[in-house]
């Protein structure tokens, strides 16, 4: 029976309902529980002491029964050493202490396993009629830093001068001059009705403003544009743009009109991006589903995994609902979280049902196949839930909205996906695992005849030889990386058909000034001082490639005033100047520029805005927090795998190949996505990668990496652990280790890799390039790195593998996570 597996009658005993409230008491037990663990304080003498602090931590979440695993395994003392049998009592506690939560899940679900389908069943309703709201509370936002230089420009153009930052763009194309005839009465009809709307909170138009036809009419004079700044944050801007952009758009007669600019750019990729999202599980779920048929050769096997899978779509767009009161969150969270649950969901439940087949094979009834999954294969779940969790916290050290809301999202999502399978999945076996055990399982097969025993067989007999080469294709893979420029996101990561994109691309094409490339400047001081600021606009108009400098004096090209100024653009104590120029603000010419406007002395206080500084306040912003959160990443990293190993070099170990593996990836994704090789995958080639995509890349697939090294690490200390630790006991605890976990980490690849191509048939490039970018992570981790250096790095280190400092030990000992 279960309760015998897990350790008797006092394994056995229910979690008392009072206990999952952390009442006074329960407070101090759990203070005293902690100052034991921390401070090596004494306690009472009564084990109530710990079962108390266990309840407490136990309803505060993973992280306290981590916490109570060590207090009560130090309390026992030294572990059970390898040599000395499964007979010793007191590691015997220290097991049933770090299993007690995973314990009551199995225990709960074997007895009422319809009972936990039933209540998943109403959670799914739930969750469906609530998460279905989630698209219409996300932004597309949140790339900028709001504490930089460009967000305070930002800000102070809407506070002292109507300004937005949010601006949607009319294109008016007409035949031969479309400032006068049908296309100026198209396009006064417009400007009337923007003027008249609350929503829009500026107009310029070359119609109603001559003075800005040199930069609002194209070359030819067939195209004339109309700029109006919206109010209201992102997500109110889009709506407006929607709004207008349907109302006004369209062709009459001869005369045709198309809305872009980021407001409607915003919303396109918003609405692009739900519609991709929908065709990407289309795509995904039926062909897990084939996939999981081919690995367990069960229909019924396969059909769980799909199940949790399912479960964990809808409770994620649930879980992003409710956090979009907490946090602004990115709409780009909605397809990334939902494949990461769905790819975690499935991975989680995988495992626990290979190591159930395993079991049965060892022969196992059910139930007691089922404890013994979950005592083993549900502890792996656990600790690799909370290594990725944990690699998705390191987005949070970034300023930027958009990381930090999917690293947020991310770390639900993955609690989530733990919850899922240490529930779901052993009711679901309960009621159907004899069902899937009634072929012959491919688990029963005797592990040296498997092909990958063979495979590392043949790997720890000529490491050097087979290492060298694999060494050398992920470091010139590599290579492009040292090449990557960083920008921000624009119209461009939308397909050709897309009307902002076309908008961008004619204004790019046909128009001599780069509107994308103007420069904001505000400086703080007395607005009256024209000659202050008219010194200062002159300048600045001297500075290379300046075309004008629009000031409230004048306007001002190569030091010399040239016409009229804009009166409004002195108010209170501000002054704004617009500085053009038809430089790519992505280019290394416009940073140079950049550097040589900010050297002119201002009058006052100033700040820089535009796309040129966007780009270097990212830049920077990601430049300072990206050893942070590295530090972060790999501290957590190594503290986990060291408790779980036992081992200094092994952690070492892990992150040494995670960062080789993540470098080939980045290198790769560099050469096709931002140099134009291979077509770029269908995506427009802009010679920059969007900042904020590889930091992504680097959480979420370092967390999926070291995702895959537990369950390889967990399965390797399991075999070592029962050996005489020799050097032929390290290399056959390796091969068979990748023999069995590797067939799940295998099938999980398999999957993972389908789930994320799925995202990759997104139109959106920046969806597109972190779909391929994890799909080839995991591609590359799964293969050369677990299959070919995990096991010829071990072989070379040998039992060194396996070392700590002679001090540390007992310490180790003490505080070791097992199973």
């Amino acid at each position: 029976m279960p309760a015998q597996v897990f350790g008797g009658a006092d394994a056995a005993s229910a979690l008392p309902p009072a206990a999952l409230f952390t009442g006074s008491a329960a407070q101090d037990r759990l203070l005293e529980a902690l100052a034991y663990v921390v401070f090596s304080a004494p306690v009472a003498d009564d084990d109530a002491v710990i079962d108390d602090a266990r309840h407490a931590l136990l309803a505060a979440g993973v992280v306290g029964e981590v916490l109570y695993s060590v207090a009560a395994r130090y309390r026992a003392g030294s572990p059970r050493s390898p040599r000395r049998g499964n007979d010793d009592a007191t590691d015997n506690r220290a097991r049933q202490g770090q299993c007690a939560m995973i314990e009551q899940f199995v225990r709960f679900a074997i007895r009422a396993p319809k009972l936990v389908l039933a209540v998943a069943g109403i959670a799914f309703v739930l969750f469906g009629l609530v998460g279905v709201q989630v698209t219409d509370r996300l932004s597309v936002g949140g790339f900028l830093d709001p504490d930089a230089e460009s967000s305070q420009a930002e800000r102070a153009l809407a506070r002292d001068f109507d300004i937005s930052g949010m601006q949607l763009i009319f294109a008016v194309e007409a035949p031969g001059d479309v400032l006068t005839g049908a296309g100026a009465d198209r396009a006064n009809d417009i400007v009337d009705e923007l003027r008249a709307d609350d929503r829009v909170r500026s107009v310029d138009s070359p119609w109603t403003d001559p003075s800005s036809r040199a930069r609002s009419i194209d070359r030819d004079g067939q195209v004339g544009l109309i700029v109006a700044g919206l109010t209201g944050d992102d997500n109110q801007a889009q709506e407006t743009a929607a709004d207008l952009a349907a109302r006004h758009t369209g062709t009459t007669g001869e005369i045709t009109v198309t809305a872009g600019g980021q407001a409607m750019a915003f919303q396109e990729i918003n609405e692009r991006a739900a519609r991709d999202l929908a065709l990407a599980e289309s795509l995904a779920i039926p062909l897990t589903f084939l996939l999981l048929i081919w690995f367990l050769r069960s229909v019924v096997a396969a059909a769980i995994p799909v199940v949790v899978g399912v479960l964990a779509i809808v409770a994620t767009t649930a879980v992003l609902f409710a956090l979009t009161f907490v946090i602004e969150l990115s709409v780009f969270a909605l397809n990334i979280t939902t494949a990461l649950g769905l790819a975690l969901a499935i991975d989680y439940s995988l495992l626990i049902i290979g190591r159930f087949r395993e079991e049965i094979a060892r022969g196992h009834d059910q139930h007691s196949a089922i404890a013994l999954a979950m005592r083993r294969g549900g502890r792996a779940v656990l600790f690799s839930g909370v290594t990725v969790a944990l690699a998705l916290i390191g987005m949070s050290f970034f300023p930027m909205n958009f990381l930090r809301s999917i690293g947020y999202a991310g770390v639900a999502v993955v609690a989530l996906s733990v919850v899922l399978a240490l529930t779901c999945v052993p009711a679901l076996l309960a009621l159907l695992g004899e069902r899937i055990t009634r072929k012959p399982l491919r688990e029963a097969v005797a592990v040296e005849s498997t092909f990958l025993y063979r495979l590392a067989v043949a790997v720890q007999k000529h490491p050097v030889l087979i290492a060298l080469p694999v060494l050398g294709i992920l470091l010139i893979a590599g290579a492009p990386v040292l090449g990557m420029q960083v920008g921000l996101p624009d119209d461009r990561v939308l397909p050709d058909a897309a009307q902002s994109r076309q908008v961008g691309d004619t204004i790019r094409e046909q128009f001599d000034a780069n509107a994308t490339g103007t420069v904001h400047i505000i400086y703080r001081d007395r607005a009256d001082d024209a000659k202050a600021a008219a010194e200062y606009a002159a300048a600045l108009s001297r500075v290379r490639d300046v075309d004008v400098v629009l000031a409230p004096s004048g306007t001002y090209a190569g030091g010399q005033p040239m016409g009229p100024g804009d009166p409004g653009a002195a108010r209170n104590d501000s002054t704004h100047l617009t500085i053009a120029t038809s430089l790519d603000p992505y280019s290394p010419a416009a940073a140079r520029q950049l550097d040589e406007l900010d050297a002119v002395e201002p009058p006052g206080d100033a700040v820089l805005g535009g796309l040129a500084q966007q780009k270097r306040d990212t830049a920077a912003g990601i430049g300072a927090a990206f050893p942070k959160a590295l530090a972060w990443i790999a501290v957590t990293t190594f503290v986990l795998l060291l408790l779980l190993t036992g081992s200094l070099l092994l952690p070492l170990k892990a992150l040494a190949l995670n960062i080789l593996s993540l470098m080939a990836t980045f290198g790769a994704l560099v050469w096709v996505f931002q140099s134009g090789h291979l077509g770029g995958f269908g995506t427009e080639t802009t010679g920059f990668t969007v900042a904020t995509v590889p930091v992504l890349l680097f959480c979420v697939a370092f967390g999926l990496s070291m995702d895959y090294e537990v369950f390889l690490l967990a399965r390797f200390a399991e075999e070592w652990e029962t050996s005489e630790h020799t050097r032929a006991d390290n290399d056959r605890a390796v091969a068979v280790g990748l023999a069995r976990s590797g067939q799940v980490v295998t099938a999980a690849a398999a999957i993972m890799i389908v789930i994320f191509a799925a995202i990759a048939t997104s139109g959106v490039s920046i969806m597109r390039m972190l779909g391929v970018g994890l799909a080839l992570a995991v591609l590359v981790d799964a293969t050369l790195i677990r299959m070919i250096l995990v096991p010829a790095f071990m072989r070379l280190a040998g039992t060194w593998n396996w070392w700590a400092p002679r001090g540390a030990q007992s310490i180790l000992a003490k505080v070791r996570l097992r199973e």
